[in-house]
This record gives C-alpha cells, sequence and structure tokens, in this order.
C-alpha cells in the first residue's frame, strides 16, 4: 500500500469538510465529506479548474434538480429523469469530469420535492466539501508535480537500466522479467499522465516564457526516450527469443544496447549538470547504431529468423535516435544556462 501526500490530503479534506458542515449545522454533513473526495486533484492548476467547473455544472444542476422537484416530485423515475438531463447538459458543456458529483447533488436537492430553502442547504453543503478539498490541496503539502515528475524519470530509468541488460542474456527468469515489464509499463504510463497535466497548463498559458516552452521540450524527450526504450524490451520480448539467435548475435546485441543504455545514463546525467561541457557522445553512437542495423539486415540467418531479429533490431534503431535528440536538447539546455 502506497501512503502518499493525495492520500493524506483526501483524509484532511474529508476531516475538514465534516467539521465545517457540522459546525454551520447542516443536517447531514456526510455530502460535504463526499463532495471533498471528489474535489481533490494532483496539481494546484487543475485543482483550481476543477473548482470553478464544479460551481458551474453544480449550481446548474442544482437548479434543474430544484425544478424537477417542484414539477416531478422526487419519485425515483423522476431523479432517474433529471440525472439523464444533467449528464447530457454537463457533456455539452465539455464538464464530463463533474458529472459525478454533479449527480451527487442533484439526488440530495430532490429529496426535498422543490423545497428551496432544502435545496439551499444541500446545495451549500456539498459546496463546502469542495472548497475543503480546494483549500487543503493548496495549503497542505502543495502539489510540485514538475519535481515529482523528474523524480520519477530517474526511477523509470533505473528500471528501464535493470531490464535492457538483462534482456538478451536472458539472466532474470520469466516470471520475474515479465512482473518488471509491466510494472515498467504503468509507470511510464503514469509518466505521460503527468506530461498530459503539464502540456494542459501549457495551453492555458496566453504567452508562455520561453523557459517554459523549453522545460516542456525537455519533458517530452525525456519521456519518449524511456517509451523507445520500453518498445526495445517489447519487441524483444516478442520476436528475439523465437528467432532462435546465435551466440554471435547475442552479444552483438547485448553489447549495443549494453552501449545505448549507458548513453542515456550519459545524457540524464548532462541533464543534472553532472558531466563537463562538450563531452558529447552523438556522433560515435550515430556511426554504430547505422552500422548496427545493417548488420543485422544483411545477417545470413535463415529469412523468418531475419525478419524478427529485424523487427527487434529496428525498436533499438529507433531508440539510439532518439537518445541522439535527447542528447542535443541536453547539449541545447547546458549551452544556454552557460549563456
Amino acid at each position: 500500500m502506497n501512503f502518499g501526500a493525495r492520500v493524506l490530503k483526501t483524509g484532511l479534506a474529508v476531516t475538514l469538510a465534516l467539521y465545517l458542515a457540522t459546525l454551520l449545522k447542516f443536517p447531514s454533513p456526510t455530502g460535504a465529506g463526499i463532495a471533498a473526495i471528489f474535489a481533490m486533484q494532483p496539481s494546484i492548476y487543475r485543482s483550481w479548474r476543477h473548482f470553478l467547473d464544479q460551481v458551474q455544472t453544480s449550481t446548474a444542476g442544482a437548479v434543474i434538480a430544484l425544478l424537477g422537484g417542484m414539477l416531478l416530485s422526487n419519485q425515483p423515475i423522476a431523479i432517474g429523469i433529471v440525472c439523464i438531463l444533467v449528464i447530457m447538459l454537463s457533456m455539452k458543456m465539455n464538464r464530463s469530469d463533474t458529472i459525478g458529483l454533479t449527480l451527487v447533488t442533484v439526488i440530495s436537492v430532490m429529496e426535498g420535492s422543490g423545497e428551496w430553502q432544502f435545496a439551499l442547504t444541500r446545495f451549500l453543503m456539498l459546496m463546502t466539501g469542495i472548497v475543503s478539498a480546494f483549500v487543503i490541496n493548496i495549503l497542505v503539502i502543495p502539489p510540485k508535480p514538475r519535481k515529482q515528475y523528474i523524480n520519477q524519470i530517474e526511477r523509470v530509468f533505473n528500471s528501464l537500466s535493470l531490464l535492457m541488460r538483462t534482456a538478451v542474456s536472458h539472466e532474470m527468469k520469466e516470471s520475474v522479467f515479465r512482473d518488471e515489464k509491466n510494472a515498467l509499463e504503468g509507470s511510464i504510463r503514469s509518466l505521460a499522465d503527468k506530461y498530459a497535466l503539464f502540456e494542459e497548463e501549457q495551453k492555458q498559458l496566453r504567452k508562455p516564457k520561453y523557459s517554459q516552452t523549453r522545460q516542456m521540450v525537455v519533458y517530452k524527450n525525456l519521456l519518449s526516450s524511456l517509451q523507445k526504450g520500453f518498445e526495445v524490451l517489447d519487441a524483444v520480448d516478442r520476436h528475439y527469443f523465437q528467432a532462435e539467435p546465435s551466440e554471435e548475435t547475442d552479444v552483438m546485441f547485448d553489447r549495443h544496447l549494453e552501449k545505448l543504455i549507458k548513453y542515456h545514463e550519459h545524457i540524464l546525467l548532462k541533464f543534472q549538470d553532472k558531466i563537463k561541457p562538450g563531452m558529447s557522445e552523438t556522433k560515435p553512437l550515430g556511426d554504430d547504431n547505422d552500422s548496427f542495423l545493417d548488420s543485422v539486415v544483411h545477417d545470413r540467418q535463415g529469412n523468418d529468423n531475419r525478419l524478427r531479429l529485424a523487427v527487434v533490431a529496428g525498436a533499438i534503431y529507433d531508440y539510439g535516435y532518439q537518445l541522439e535528440r535527447l542528447d542535443r536538447v541536453a547539449d541545447q539546455i547546458n549551452r544556454a544556462s552557460e549563456d
């Protein structure tokens, strides 16, 4: 079980919401706690965006529920019809992520059969939960997705490095390799979600600073290099051993993978400003990458084996090409920092 900042903040938000609801003498504080759970978000920007969106859709949902209660009563069929209308309205407003809590608002308001005092009380109770989550998210351990992203990049690379170095040598047990590979896939997917969050924030800025744009380029290339590395592992898992390679082929693939993972590690050290300026390995890697692919394509093994090995070699070549791009970005960043 993972105990992180978001888990702690969700608990604190629920606690705060329940205390405030009790202090304000709402008839059922539980609704405020439920709203706080729905409203907790992974970043301050998304928390603010969700807060605004949720206020809009919940207000609209409360009004529709009040009218529905007045016109249709609070029978289950009436509540279901109003929920359908509110879902359609939320999707029309491009607020599909707020549907869950909005429906909670609708059901809570319609319980009063169109009594506006009852509806207002329930609406304010749910707003108390939303505000509690927003306040806790800002004040208690504010999320730092960019720092978390860089730290996660390092952890994911360590996992990739281990699997890459043992992929062809077949030193790791198959069950362990598959488990580690699946965990790596999940970690890379999590990184992609974080990058999408950064991209979302970037699009909201009218005139992003040059440093912010440059940072996004770095993040994208760091992610792409890990994704290409995972594609190599996937290709090895699917095709390499089925091709029944010779010992010489094993040595050739293993050496080139070792060179690529060392090169990847070298680039990450550049981003951490631990490498002397001008220490680049781009040119020799490009030559070695070309010669490696050429030697695999023109191998004299059987056609089926050669095709399978060519698929793996193609994935390795793409990984090397992505590392060359990442290296150039690192050099540009270092030169800009020096200037």
